[in-house]
C-alpha cells in the first residue's frame, strides 16, 4: 500500500468527504486507494467516453491486483435518434446490469449514461438464464425466447445479440459475452457447448454452460408490445397510426430507436444507482457539473427541434433523463467523495507536474533537467507507450547516463528502491507526490515528454508513411489465386506458404507459387523482394509464364528497356526543374509564427509533417514540387495557408487554382479570413464578378499589388500576367483538363508547385511512388471525426424517406445528388412528393451564376434543407451542418469522384451517412460494381491511398506513361514495371548505367546458417502478416528499418522467439554481406565460410592479421574465400559472431 496516504473511514451513507488537488491522474490513484483501504464497491462518474478509456488504462497501472473495473457506456445514439444503439454498447450495458448488484470492485460510468433512466431489475430477471450441457429443451420455444428477448435470426452471427438456426445445431452471441457458442442438440436435448470464433467460425473449445442476457433493453414479446402500445395512445393524442414506431409495434416488430421510449415499455424505470450496492461508494472527479449541464442542453435542443413531428412524437427530457432535482436527491441518499483542484476540502499531498515538453532538437531535455534535480529521496517512473518504445526511451536516456529499471506497475515500483523507473502503460496523464514540500514519488507519461498521445499517433502515421508504397506492392493481402510476378520465373500465381523441406539443414518458410501446367516453385521467405503483386489493366485475365521457355526472359528485356526509356523521359522533365536554382524563401520568422497562432486547432502529426516538410521544400534553392495527400476535412487547406503565408510575406505572389467557382469563392473566404489584419491582399478571379471588378484584380495582378490570387483556370489564361510569381498552390490537380495541365506542366520548371488532393489519381500516385514528386501524406482524421457510414443499395422509396428525415430530425441538412440536368425537375418532384415537410431547392451548372450562387450560399446558411444537385458541389464545398449524401446512379461515377463526393459530408464530429443508389446488380458492368465494392469497404478515415491503389487495379495502370508503354507494362504487371522504373530512375540519377540493374536485383547474397530463421506460426498464426513481415524484411535497406520492424513485432506479437530473431539478425547479416560485396555465406555449428566477389570492401590487411594470430581459427580457402574453425552451437550466436567478423573486415569509411 502507498504510504503516502491514509483514508480513514469511508462516508456513511447519505455522507460526502472531498478531497483536493487533484491534478493529473491524482483522481484514478486516489480512486485505487479507497478501493484498496475501504473494501466497498466504487462507482466512479466521468465526463465522457474518453474519460473512462483514460481510467480503464490507468486503473491497470495503479491497480494491477484488483480486479478490472466494470464499465457502463453511454448508447452511443444521439438524443431522439431513430437508429437502434450498437450491439456492442447495449451487451455491455446489460452485462453490467446484470452484474453490479453483487460487484464489490469499481464501476466507471459516463455522466451521460448514469442519467438516463433504465429498464427495471425485473426485466433482467425474467429474460436472462443460464443454459448447460444436458438441459431438455423445446427448440421452438427456446428459439421464440430468444426472439422475444430481442436477438436477432441471421445466417453467420458475428456480433453480440445475434442467433443462427442450422437444424439442430444453433449459433448464438450472447449478449454482454466476448466470443459466440455451438450449442448442439440431439433428441431436445443439449449435448454440447461450443465456443467459436466469429471470424473464422471455429470451435475454440467446449464449455459446460452459458449464460444468456436479453439482446435489447427493452422487451420485444407480443405482450411487451401491446402494453406500450396502449401507453402510447394514452400518453400522445391523435391518430397513434400516424406514427412510425407505433406502426412497428402494431406489426410486431421491434422498433428501431424503442430505447428513447423506455417508460412505455414498462410501469416504472430505473437509473444506474437502483442497480448499485447500497453500502458502495460514488466518487465524482472534478468537470461534472459542466458535463451534466450540457447533456441537459443538448437533450432539450433536440427536444425542442423535433416536439412538433406527429410521425416521430417524443417524450420530454425530464422522463428519459433524471431532471436536477431528482438527480440531487439519488445523490443525497449515498455515501459519496468528490475530487476538486483546489479549495478548503481535505488536501492529498500532490501537485501539477512541471511542463516536461523538451523542443524538437533536445526532446528529452526538461525531463534530462527534470531527473537531475530531485531531492535524495524523490523517485521517478517513466511510462512508455509500448515494450518497444519502452526499448527505445530506455537507449536515449542511457546515452544521457541515465539507466532507468524496468517494473511492471505502480505497485512494483512502490515496493522497490530504484530512484528512476520505466513501465509500459500507455498513459496520458502524469502524477507527482510531494512529502514535506520536495518531490517524492512522480509518474511521468510519454505523452508528457513528445506531446499528446504522440507515440500512437506517431506509429500510426510511420506505418501509413511506409504503406504509401506498400499499398500498391504489399504482398499482405494476397489470397490462394491471386496473380504476382517473380523476377526470374514470370507471372505465376500465389498458392499459400508452406515449411516443406529443410534446405542444408535451414529450416525456413517458403511461398509456392503455380505456374503453367501446374509446375510450383518455392520460394524463400527472405526472397520476397523479387516477388510483386501483380496488377494489369484489369480488362483480361494474365497469362502464366511457362517455367524452362526464355519467353519471360524477352518480355521482361522489352519492358525493362522500356521502363529506362520511360525513366529518361521523366527525369528530362523533373531534371530541369531540379538542375535550376529558384527562388529560396527566407526562413519563417516572428510574423510567420504570428500567423500560425490565429490556426484555432492543434494539428495532427501527420499535418505537422507536411506543414514542415512544405516549408524546407520552400526554404531551399530547387523549385518545390510536392504533392500532398490528405483525406476530404483533414486539414490540407492549413498547408496550403501557411505556405502561402511564407510566399506572399517574402514579397512574391501567390496563385491558387482550383477546378470550380464555388470552391474559388470559398477558398477566398478562407484565405480572407485568415489574412484579415495583415499587409496582404487576397483576391479572386469569379465568374461571379462583373466585367469591371475583373480588369481592376488583372491589373493589380500585374503590377504587383495582389499578393494572394485565387480562380479556376482561368488564372492558367495569357491575360492573366503576374508581377512576380513565386507559388502556385493546385487544389484537386486531377479536375483538371488537359490544356491546362500543360500549362502547368510548363510551369513546373518555373515557380513552386504545391498539390493538393483528397484521392490522387492513378498518374499522380505513380510519379510520387516513383519518386519524381516528393509526397506528404495527412492521414490522421482531426479529433472527434468519424468514418462515414455507407451503404450501397438499389434504389427504395422507404430508405430515401429514412434516410433524409434521420438527417433532418437532429437538425442537420442533405445532399441529394443527381448528376443529369435534363430530368433533375422530375427528381425534384419526386423527392417533394417522398419528403413533403422538408424545403429543397436544386443547383446545377447551368443554372445563371447569380440564381446558382444565391442556392449554394441559402444552403450554407441553412435556409432550406435538401440541395438536389448535381456534382458542382464535388470539389470542396464545406458545410458542416450537412451530413448525410444519398447518391443517385452511383455506379457512373469513377472512384475518385465518388469519395470526393462522400467527403462532402461528416465534417464535424457527428456520424455521417453516404447512400449510393444504383440499379440492379446484374446491369452494372464488373467495372462498376468493383468501384462501388472499394467505397463501401473503405470507410475508415484517411483512406484516400487506398482508394487510388484500388483505382489502379480497377483502371489499368495505361495513364502512367501513354499506351505505348502500358502494352509491356501489363505483360509484367505494374507493380514490376515501377520497381524498375524506381531502379532506373536512380541509376540515371546517380551516373549508372540504368542496363545493369538486371545483375544486381538478381544477385543477391546467398545465406545458408543452418538453424531455423523464420516467423513460427504459433508465434503469428496469421499467414497474411507473416507475408507481409517477409516482405517488408526481404525489401529493408537500413538497420534503422529492422529495428523498427523489431519494436513493432514485440508491440503487435509479444516477445520475440529464436527462430524470428535468427531471421532478424539473418536480415542484417544479409545487409551487411551486400554492403560488404560477399556473395555467399554457409555456417553450421562447426563454423563458417564466407565467399567474397572480385570487387568487394574487405580490408586485405585486417584478413592477414586475423590469419596470422597465434591458434589461429582463420584460414583463406583460395583468393576469395575465409573459413572459420570454430564451434558455433546456438544459431542466433552464430548470426551474431558473423555480423561481429565482417564488420572488423569491412574497410571503414
Amino acid at each position: 500500500m502507498d504510504r503516502s496516504l491514509s483514508l480513514g473511514t469511508p462516508p456513511r451513507a447519505g455522507a460526502a468527504r472531498a478531497f483536493s488537488q487533484i491534478y493529473g491522474a491524482a483522481d484514478s490513484w486516489l480512486a485505487a486507494q479507497m478501493t484498496r483501504q475501504w473494501q466497498r464497491p466504487l462507482l466512479i462518474l466521468l465526463p465522457n467516453a474518453r474519460d473512462v478509456e483514460e481510467w480503464q488504462r490507468e486503473w491497470r497501472f495503479f491497480a494491477p491486483d484488483l480486479p478490472a473495473p466494470l464499465v457502463f457506456p453511454d448508447r452511443e445514439i444521439l438524443p431522439y435518434d431513430r437508429l437502434a444503439p450498437p450491439a456492442d454498447a447495449t451487451a455491455t450495458r446489460l452485462a453490467t446490469l446484470a452484474t453490479l448488484p453483487e460487484w464489490r470492485g469499481v464501476c466507471l460510468a459516463p455522466l451521460s449514461a448514469v442519467l438516463q433512466r433504465l429498464p427495471p431489475r425485473s426485466f433482467l430477471d425474467q429474460h436472462a438464464f443460464v443454459l448447460a450441457v444436458g438441459d431438455h429443451l423445446s427448440p421452438e420455444g427456446f428459439r421464440q425466447r430468444l426472439i422475444d428477448a430481442g436477438y436477432r435470426n441471421v445466417s453467420e452471427v458475428s456480433e453480440a445479440g445475434e442467433l443462427a438456426w442450422r437444424g439442430g445445431i444453433i449459433d448464438l452471441f450472447p449478449s454482454g459475452s466476448p466470443l459466440p457458442y455451438r450449442i448442439e442438440l440431439f433428441d431436445r436435448v443439449v449435448e454440447s457447448i461450443r465456443a467459436f470464433d466469429p471470424e473464422t467460425q471455429r470451435t475454440l473449445q467446449k464449455v459446460e454452460g452459458v449464460s444468456l442476457l436479453p439482446a435489447r433493453e427493452v422487451p420485444v414479446d407480443t405482450a411487451a408490445l401491446q402494453e406500450f402500445r396502449s401507453r402510447f395512445r394514452a400518453r400522445f393524442s391523435g391518430d397513434p397510426q400516424r406514427a412510425e414506431i407505433y406502426r412497428a409495434a402494431s406489426r410486431g416488430q421491434a422498433p428501431q430507436g424503442a430505447e428513447h421510449y423506455l417508460p412505455l415499455f414498462f410501469p416504472e424505470c430505473s437509473h444506474l444507482l437502483m442497480h448499485f450496492p447500497v453500502d458502495g461508494v460514488v466518487f465524482l472527479p472534478p468537470g461534472l457539473e459542466a458535463s451534466a449541464r450540457h447533456i441537459r442542453q443538448d437533450w432539450q435542443e433536440r427536444y425542442e427541434e423535433r416536439s412538433h413531428d406527429t410521425v416521430h412524437p417524443i417524450l420530454p427530457p425530464d422522463e428519459l433523463l433524471l431532471p436536477p432535482s431528482e438527480w440531487e436527491d439519488v445523490l443525497r441518499g449515498r455515501a459519496r467523495v468528490y475530487g476538486q483542484q483546489e479549495g478548503d476540502a481535505e488536501r492529498l499531498p500532490t501537485a501539477p507536474l512541471p511542463d516536461l515538453h523538451g523542443s524538437p532538437e533536445a526532446p528529452l531535455a526538461s525531463l534530462d533537467t527534470f531527473l537531475r534535480h530531485l531531492p535524495t529521496t524523490g523517485r521517478v517512473i517513466l511510462a512508455a507507450e509500448s515494450p518497444g518504445r519502452q526499448e527505445a526511451l530506455s537507449e536515449r536516456l542511457g546515452k544521457s547516463g541515465l539507466l532507468p529499471s524496468r517494473v511492471h506497475d505502480w505497485p512494483e515500483f512502490l515496493a522497490g528502491t530504484e530512484r528512476i523507473a520505466i513501465t509500459v502503460a500507455p498513459l496520458e496523464r502524469g502524477l507527482l507526490i510531494k512529502e514535506n514540500g520536495l518531490v517524492r514519488l512522480a509518474l511521468v507519461s510519454e505523452a508528457q515528454i513528445f506531446g499528446d498521445r504522440v507515440f500512437a499517433q506517431r506509429r500510426s502515421a510511420n506505418a501509413r508513411q511506409r504503406s504509401i508504397e506498400g499499398l500498391v506492392r504489399d504482398l499482405g493481402e494476397l489470397q490462394p489465386g491471386d496473380a504476382v510476378t517473380h523476377e526470374e520465373y514470370g507471372i505465376g500465381r500465389f498458392q499459400g506458404m508452406a515449411t516443406p523441406f529443410a534446405s542444408q539443414g535451414d529450416i525456413n518458410e517458403y511461398v509456392v507459387l503455380e505456374y503453367a501446367n501446374g509446375d510450383l516453385v518455392y520460394v524463400p521467405a527472405d526472397h520476397l523482394d523479387r516477388i510483386a503483386r501483380y496488377v494489369g489493366n484489369g480488362a483480361t485475365e494474365p497469362v502464366l509464364s511457362r517455367l524452362g521457355s526464355n519467353h519471360w526472359e524477352k518480355v521482361k528485356a522489352k519492358a525493362r528497356q522500356k521502363a529506362v526509356d520511360a525513366a529518361s523521359e521523366l527525369l528530362d522533365i523533373y531534371a530541369r526543374r531540379a538542375a535550376r536554382t529558384g527562388r529560396a524563401f527566407p526562413e519563417p520568422d516572428d510574423a510567420y509564427w504570428e500567423f500560425v497562432s490565429r490556426f484555432p486547432f492543434e494539428e495532427t502529426p501527420d499535418q505537422q509533417q507536411a506543414i514542415d516538410a512544405v516549408i524546407a521544400d520552400m526554404t531551399s534553392p530547387h523549385p518545390m514540387d510536392r504533392l500532398v495527400c490528405g483525406d476530404v476535412g483533414f486539414g490540407k487547406t492549413e498547408v496550403a495557408l501557411r505556405a502561402a503565408f511564407l510566399a506572399a510575406h517574402s514579397g512574391a505572389q501567390v496563385a491558387v487554382l482550383v477546378p470550380t467557382t464555388l470552391l474559388a469563392q470559398q477558398h477566398y473566404e478562407n484565405f480572407r479570413n485568415r489574412c484579415a489584419g495583415l499587409p496582404l491582399r487576397v483576391e479572386v478571379l469569379s465568374r461571379f464578378q462583373n466585367a469591371k471588378t475583373h480588369k481592376q484584380v488583372l491589373t493589380a495582378v500585374s503590377v504587383g499589388e495582389v499578393d494572394i490570387l485565387i480562380g479556376t483556370h482561368r488564372l492558367l489564361q495569357k491575360d492573366v500576367a503576374f508581377h512576380d510569381l513565386g507559388l502556385l498552390i493546385l487544389d484537386e490537380e486531377h479536375r483538371f483538363g488537359v490544356r491546362q495541365k500543360e500549362r502547368i506542366k510548363a510551369l513546373r520548371a518555373e515557380v513552386d508547385i504545391l498539390t493538393l488532393t483528397a484521392t490522387p489519381i492513378p498518374r499522380t500516385l505513380n510519379l510520387s511512388l516513383a519518386g519524381l514528386r516528393d509526397l506528404s501524406i495527412i492521414a490522421t482524421p482531426p479529433q472527434r471525426r468519424q468514418p462515414v457510414r455507407t451503404f450501397v443499395q438499389i434504389w427504395d422509396d422507404a430508405t430515401v424517406i429514412e434516410a433524409c428525415q434521420r438527417e433532418l430530425h437532429r437538425g442537420g441538412q442533405v445532399y441529394f445528388l443527381h448528376n443529369e440536368v435534363r430530368d433533375i425537375e422530375r427528381m425534384a418532384a419526386t423527392l417533394r412528393r417522398l419528403l413533403p415537410e422538408a424545403r429543397l431547392r436544386v443547383a446545377h451548372g447551368q443554372m445563371p451564376e447569380g440564381e446558382l450562387e444565391a442556392v449554394m450560399l441559402d444552403f450554407y446558411h441553412q435556409r432550406f434543407d435538401i440541395l438536389l444537385c448535381t456534382t458542382i458541389i464535388e470539389s470542396g464545398i464545406d458545410n458542416p451542418h450537412a451530413n448525410t449524401i444519398l447518391i443517385n446512379r452511383a455506379d457512373k461515377f469513377g472512384l475518385a469522384q465518388l469519395h470526393q463526393l462522400r467527403g462532402r459530408v461528416g465534417r464535424s464530429h457527428q456520424r455521417a451517412y453516404a447512400y449510393l443508389f444504383t440499379p440492379d446488380l446484374r446491369a452494372m458492368s464488373d467495372d462498376a460494381r468493383r468501384r462501388l465494392d472499394a467505397i463501401q469497404s473503405l470507410e475508415d478515415l484517411g483512406v484516400g491511398f487506398a482508394l487510388a491503389s484500388h483505382d489502379l487495379e480497377i483502371r489499368g495502370a495505361g495513364e502512367l506513361l501513354g499506351e505505348e508503354q502500358s502494352g509491356h507494362m501489363d505483360e509484367v504487371g505494374f507493380t514490376l514495371f515501377m520497381e524498375w522504373l524506381d531502379d532506373a530512375v536512380e541509376a540515371i540519377r546517380a551516373g549508372r548505367d540504368p542496363r545493369s540493374l538486371e545483375e544486381q536485383r538478381t544477385s543477391g547474397p546467398e545465406i545458408h546458417l543452418n538453424t531455423p530463421a523464420l516467423i513460427p506460426d504459433d508465434y503469428l498464426p496469421d499467414v497474411h502478416l507473416r507475408l507481409q513481415l517477409y516482405k517488408r524484411l526481404s525489401d529493408v535497406r537500413s538497420d534503422t528499418a529492422i529495428g523498427e520492424i523489431m519494436v513493432e513485432m514485440i508491440d503487435r506479437f509479444g516477445p520475440i522467439p529464436a527462430p524470428a530473431r535468427t531471421l532478424l539478425c539473418q536480415t542484417r547479416l544479409r545487409l551487411v554481406a551486400i554492403q560488404t560485396g560477399i556473395e555467399q555465406i554457409d555456417a553450421g555449428p562447426a563454423g563458417a565460410r564466407l565467399q567474397f566477389a572480385a570487387e568487394n570492401q574487405v580490408a586485405p590487411d585486417k584478413i592477414i592479421r586475423l590469419i596470422q594470430q597465434p591458434h589461429s581459427i582463420y584460414q583463406l580457402d583460395g583468393e576469395h574465400r575465409l573459413r572459420i574453425r570454430r564451434d558455433l552451437p546456438d544459431g542466433e550466436a552464430r548470426c551474431q559472431e558473423l555480423l561481429q567478423l565482417i564488420d572488423q573486415l569491412r574497410i571503414q569509411p
